[in-house]
């Protein structure tokens, strides 16, 4: 934790909507992975670090150096890849990758997908929208992650399609 919040809170960022400190969100995901029913703590510590990669300086040896190669490679499953074309293009591609990590990565992943969509839903309803559709297409593919937080996730999606007007 200490980790994360340094390398988040070492280059000031913030949450896009609220202004909280941007570890608020890790901290969230990983209680989110606590209430899946097969967690581990590699992947509490992936969740607390699965933003550092993408958001920060902070790099895959960095991550290795201190905790392991095993969550270096969780995280890296959890990173972003796709970074060429447009934002419908990146995502579409990165819902192809997101199929092919491990379930482990997968459960982190869906505990992602829930924290962020009360964020956007709350504050952008308009990007909620565009995001609602992409995270419908993440969910399509990636079925591996555990049950019960798929299960809330497909759940928060209908909800959240309603409520911003998509269904």
């Amino acid at each position: 934790m200490t980790f994360a919040t340094e390398a988040h809170g070492g280059i000031g960022q913030v949450r896009k909507y609220t202004g909280e400190p941007y570890i608020n969100h890790p901290i969230e995901v990983m209680d989110i992975v606590r209430t899946a029913s097969h967690y581990t703590d590699l992947m509490l510590a992936a969740a607390l670090l699965h933003d550092t990669i993408e958001d920060t300086a902070v790099t895959r040896d960095d991550i290795e150096r201190e905790f392991g190669s095993d969550v270096a490679d969780m995280v890296m499953e959890l990173t972003d890849q796709c970074t060429e074309g447009n934002r419908a293009k990146r995502k579409a591609a990165e819902a192809v990758r997101l199929s092919t990590i491990s379930e482990e990565a997968q459960t982190v992943k869906l505990a992602d997908l829930i924290s962020n969509s009360v964020s956007i839903i709350e504050h952008d309803p308009r990007f909620a929208k565009i995001y609602l559709q992409e995270k419908a297409r993440i969910l399509e593919v990636m079925t591996d992650g555990d049950p019960g937080l798929y299960a809330r996730a497909i759940a928060q999606l209908g909800a959240a399609r309603k409520l911003v007007g998509l269904d």
